[in-house]
C-alpha cells in the first residue's frame, strides 16, 4: 500500500503543479495559491463538521500549522526561482526537497534494503533529468539557486511535518483542515503586503471575471493538492518513510507528461531518459 499510495501521491503533486503553473500565466501566482487553498479550506470544513473529525485534536496539530505555515513560503520561493530561470535547472532542483523526508525516515529507524537503496538513487536522479536540466546556455543566477534550494528544502518539511500530524484518518482531515486554514493566513497575509507594495492581486486584463472564470481549474488545484498531502501521510503510515518520500517525489515527471498530453510540449531526450530511470527507480522500490 505504501508504493500505491506514494505513487497517488506523485499523480496528484504532478498533476497540481501542472494546473498552478498554467493558471499563474493568466494571474498573480499569489491569487492562484489563496483562491484555491480557500476552496480547500471550505471542501475539508465540510468533511471534518461530517466526520466529527474535530474530536481528534490534539499536540500532533502544532505539525500541521508548520506545514501550513511553510508551505506558501516554499511556493513563493519556488515561483520566484522560476522568473529568475532558467526553468530547465530550476524545476529538477526543486525536487530535491526529497532529502528532507528520507533523512527523517533513516534517523527514526527506517533501513530500506539494497535494491530499495538502488530505487532510491536511480529514482532522484530520473526525476532530476525528468526536468530537462540545462547544462548549457545562460548561467544560472546564485539567486535562483538559493530560492530554488530553499523551496526544495520547504516541500520536503512539509512532507515530513504532515506525515506527523495525525495517527488516524478522521485525524488526517483535520490535520489537513488547519494546515489549509494556516496556508490562506500566511498567503493571505502576503498577498496583502504585495499589494501594499503595488503588486496586483487581480489579472491586469479581465480582472475578476478571469478570476470566476477560472474557478473550477482553481479548485482542482486545490484540491488535488490537499489530497495528495493525504495519500502522502497514508504512505508514510503505511510503509518505510523513505520509499513513500521518493515515490512521491516523481511528480515532476507527472507534470512533464501532462505537459506533453496537453501541451504538445515535445520532450527531449534527457527528459525521456529520466522517465525511464523514475520507471526503473519505481521497479526497485517496490521489489525491494
Amino acid at each position: 500500500m505504501t508504493a500505491l499510495f506514494a505513487l497517488a501521491t506523485s499523480l496528484l503533486w504532478g498533476l497540481a503543479d501542472f494546473g498552478g503553473g498554467l493558471l499563474t500565466r493568466r494571474m498573480p501566482a499569489l491569487t492562484v495559491v489563496v483562491t484555491s487553498q480557500i476552496i480547500a479550506v471550505a471542501v475539508l470544513g465540510a468533511v471534518v463538521l461530517a466526520t466529527g473529525a474535530w474530536t481528534e485534536a490534539g499536540p500532533g496539530l502544532w505539525y500541521a500549522v508548520a506545514a501550513g505555515a511553510v508551505g506558501p513560503a516554499a511556493m513563493l520561493a519556488f515561483y520566484k526561482a522560476l522568473a529568475l530561470g532558467p526553468m530547465g535547472v530550476v524545476s529538477p532542483l526543486g525536487s530535491l526537497g526529497v532529502v528532507v523526508p528520507v533523512s527523517v525516515g533513516l534517523l527514526v529507524g527506517d533501513r530500506p534494503g539494497l535494491l530499495q537503496f538502488a530505487g532510491i538513487g536511480v529514482a532522484i536522479a530520473g526525476v532530476v533529468l525528468a526536468g530537462g536540466p540545462e547544462l548549457r546556455g545562460a548561467p544560472v543566477q546564485r539567486q535562483a539557486v538559493l530560492l530554488t534550494l530553499v523551496a526544495a528544502f520547504g516541500f520536503g518539511s512539509v512532507m515530513a511535518l504532515i506525515a506527523e500530524a495525525s495517527t488516524t484518518l478522521t485525524g488526517l482531515f483535520l490535520a489537513l483542515f488547519v494546515q489549509r486554514v494556516t496556508n490562506v493566513a500566511v498567503g493571505g497575509a502576503a498577498l496583502w503586503a504585495s499589494v501594499r507594495r503595488g503588486a496586483p492581486a487581480l489579472p491586469e486584463e479581465g480582472g475578476i471575471r478571469v478570476v470566476w472564470a477560472a474557478l473550477p481549474a482553481l479548485a482542482f488545484v486545490g484540491l488535488a493538492d490537499v489530497a495528495a498531502n493525504g495519500t502522502y501521510a497514508l504512505a508514510a503510515r503505511s510503509g518505510p518513510v523513505t520509499v513513500a518520500a521518493v515515490l512521491a517525489s516523481l511528480y515532476p515527471v507527472v507534470t512533464a507528461l501532462a505537459a506533453r498530453g496537453v501541451l504538445k510540449e515535445r520532450l527531449r531526450t534527457v527528459q525521456a531518459a529520466g522517465a525511464g530511470l523514475a520507471l526503473v527507480g519505481t521497479v526497485l522500490l517496490a521489489a525491494g
